[in-house]
């Protein structure tokens, strides 16, 4: 293939790159960027870091004067607006959008890019008067996806009218699946995290159990509700409580 170059990704994607349409800054730039959102696939940063990574380096290469990035709620099936490398304080306000609604939530149910030459003029955008105030007029919106399932919308806003190219719709979309896959680790870490401290909790409680039917002759059920209104009565955890009836057995 004649003036392309092809580079597997971290995901198993291939993006292909136009060689005539990318200067070498660019294209340094587009290698940094899949490189760094690559990295945090595994890393253990929080996921609010992550998000604020995502959005940095994809402004940087879209030249985007603003990109946001909306994760989506399943069980409300809705998406919220929950990073931007923007610091309008209009635009940082924290908004909600429905699967269905406005462009963001159009591209969420087709799980399809929506490329708008002028928002201003686009039926679906519906933050007209917030993108008048703040000059912006080109929007691409990209799903990201993670084995075909949409985990949120990512989007960048050009402050000129712009007709976006092919070979940014499939930079854009790369940048958009490697972020998905991104974010989907970093909520399957946490999750199992959650896991092992409940598990490690219930070890807890039942040890804790134990002993107050031992020492004070307690059957099952009211050694746990002892334990329960421990918890209540000062604020702490269940696991806290228990802890500290193991303590106090060891002593």
């Amino acid at each position: 293939m004649a003036g392309s170059a092809i580079f597997p990704l971290d995901s198993g994607s291939v993006f292909s790159y136009n060689n005539s349409m990318m200067d070498s800054q660019s294209y340094e730039k587009t290698i940094e960027a899949l490189t760094l959102i690559s990295r945090a696939i595994t890393s253990d940063q929080y996921l609010e870091d992550i998000l604020r990574l995502i959005v940095l380096v994809t402004a940087e290469v879209m030249n985007s004067q603003v990109c946001s990035l909306w994760l989506l709620d399943e069980k409300t099936q809705s998406l919220t607006i929950r990073a931007t490398q923007s610091i309008n304080k209009e635009y940082l306000k924290k908004r909600s959008l429905k699967v269905g609604e406005g462009v963001v939530g159009h591209v969420a149910r087709h799980n399809k890019p929506y490329l708008c030459e002028n928002v201003l003029e686009d039926p679906l955008f519906k933050e007209k008067t917030l993108a008048r105030k703040m000059g912006l007029v080109s929007l691409m919106s990209v799903p990201m996806s993670v084995r075909e399932r949409v985990i949120g919308v990512i989007n960048c806003y050009t402050s000129v009218p712009h007709r976006f190219t092919e070979t940014e719709q499939n930079l854009f979309t790369t940048l958009a699946n490697q972020a998905a896959l991104a974010i989907f680790n970093t909520e399957l870490m946490v999750q199992s995290q959650v896991i092992r401290e409940e598990l490690e909790t219930r070890k807890k409680v039942e040890k804790a159990k134990d002993i107050l039917i031992r020492r004070r002759k307690m059957s099952g059920e009211e050694a746990y509700r002892w334990i329960q209104k421990r918890a209540m009565d000062t604020r702490k955890s269940m696991g806290e409580v228990a802890e500290a009836v193991i303590l106090s057995d060891e002593i």
